[in-house]
């Protein structure tokens, strides 16, 4: 009996795990070459194969899903984890891990309903980071010298733009043409936004001094270009005033809430580009008139205030009258005056005589005053000089006793420290140690060679002349 016989012959035919995952693959590939999914994206990663693979799910199930590179680099909406989408390809399998998987060639949201979930949560995100505050947005230029307008060169919102400023205030508008639709409207406006930033001011292509993001209306699909997280981050990182004029007045996108103005159209984005050339000149004319009305006022007003203070004031001939007749009166009096006081001086003059007798007694009382004072002065003036002299000279007598004391000190200290220094460092204190000085006739030997003839071999008490062999 065979003991590996495990009893009757089974004719199912065997196949190989390869040979079932293949024919597994072909039927749903053949079942499934072309479907549409509706669901919701659970799981999107973005590896850095630039490949996306995400889940789609609903309440009871889940497929997943893989967007290859080529085809991720073309879609017109990233995945987004949350967003309800409608995702067309095929499924097919994956035999690494034996499981069913969808092939995605384009997935787009499902319906304006779940554009608009994608946009609120977008939105809140952005206004978290702070990039719709108010003290983030920045005045713009009241006269701007050149616009630069980011829109699509065909069509008429240009036209309409360009028309509106030359009728309001001709200026020098840069165009930097963009798509406004698809898959390259948000790249192409962030890549104006940042290039217009990055022109020198005042170079050949000078930079401009407002910019103006337009475009048309349209419905929700159309402009979802202008709700790209990379648009509004371009116009919050703008460093030059920007309007945004997308779509009409009831169209609101993500860069209206970042830009530093929003219009409700094209043609209002012009306006508030620029004043009006003609209503400008008006009030311009309007304060040059204002202007002379004041000063003309205010020179009449002035001019009266003075006839006022002058009529005030009294006449000049009767301001000369009582000095006059002071003046005519004093020159009368003025002769006699003279004559008065000439005599008196002379009076006392004569009085006044210089007799010898006079100043012979004058001079002796003066001397008599002098040497009174001068025997008070003398003594004393004597002693205070001779006791100050006294305390100097003792002062410099104590300190140039100090001073000499202090030198002899130190001198003495340094003598001592050098003694101490040469004991140290002389031969003497070694041969007191045990050690002797060998000499010959040419000096010290210091080595066995030269030791012959005649030596003197000094110690510590006293020398010895030997010879040797």
């Amino acid at each position: 009996m065979d003991l590996f016989d495990d009893g009757p012959a089974d004719n199912t035919p065997e196949f190989s795990v390869s040979e079932i995952s293949g024919a597994v693959k072909k039927a749903i590939e053949g079942g499934f070459s072309h479907v549409r999914v509706r669901g919701e994206l659970g799981r999107v990663s973005r590896p850095g194969s630039g490949h996306i693979y995400l889940d789609l799910k609903d309440d009871r199930a889940v497929l997943s899903g893989v967007i290859w590179k080529g085809r991720a680099q073309g879609l017109a909406h990233r995945p987004e984890e949350g967003m309800e989408v409608v995702a067309t390809g095929k499924l097919t399998t994956f035999p690494g891990q034996s499981k069913y998987q969808m092939i995605i060639e384009d997935i787009a949201p499902a319906g304006a309903g779940a554009l608009m979930a994608m946009l609120e949560k977008r939105k809140a995100a952005l206004a978290a980071e702070g990039l719709f505050a108010p003290e983030r947005k920045k005045p713009l230029p009241y006269l701007p010298v050149i616009i630069g307008v980011i829109t699509s060169p065909s069509g008429a919102v240009i036209r309409d733009i360009l028309h509106r400023l030359r009728d309001r205030f001709p200026r020098k508008v840069l165009v930097w043409p963009v798509a406004v639709q698809g898959q390259r409207c948000a790249p192409d406006v962030a890549a104006a936004i940042a290039g217009f930033n990055q022109l020198t001011p005042g170079g050949a292509l000078p930079r401009p001094d407002l910019l103006i993001v337009a475009r048309g209306g349209g419905s929700l699909e159309d402009l979802w270009g202008f709700n790209e997280e990379i648009v509004a981050r371009a116009a919050a990182a703008s460093d030059i005033p920007l309007i945004s004029a997308v779509g009409h007045e009831t169209d609101t996108t993500l860069i209206d809430f970042v830009a530093d103005m929003r219009a409700p159209t094209p043609t209002a984005a012009a306006e508030l580009a620029v004043p009006v050339r003609m209503e400008l000149l008006a009030w311009v004319d309007q304060q040059g008139v204002r202007l002379n009305r004041a000063l003309t006022t205010g020179v009449g007003q002035r001019k009266q205030r003075l006839r006022d203070l002058a009529r005030a004031l009294p006449a000049k001939d009767s301001l000369l009258q009582v000095p006059a007749q002071r003046l005519d009166h004093l020159a009368e009096r003025l002769p006699a005056a003279l004559r008065s006081a000439a005599a008196k001086k002379r009076l006392q003059l004569s009085e006044a005589a210089l007799r010898p007798a006079i100043l012979s007694r004058r001079i002796a009382e003066d001397r008599r005053r002098l040497a009174t004072l001068a025997a008070r002065l003398a003594p004393d003036l004597l002693t205070q000089r001779t006791t100050r002299q006294a305390e100097r000279l003792s002062a410099a007598l104590v300190r140039l006793s100090d001073h000499a004391t202090r030198q002899q000190s130190e001198r003495a200290a340094r003598l001592a420290t050098l003694g101490r220094m040469h004991e140290t460092l002389g031969y003497k204190a070694t041969l007191d140690r045990g050690y002797a000085v060998v000499r010959d006739g040419q000096g010290v030997v210091t080595r066995a060679a030269q030791a012959k003839g005649a030596l003197e071999i000094e110690f510590s008490d006293a020398k010895v002349s030997v010879t040797t062999n």
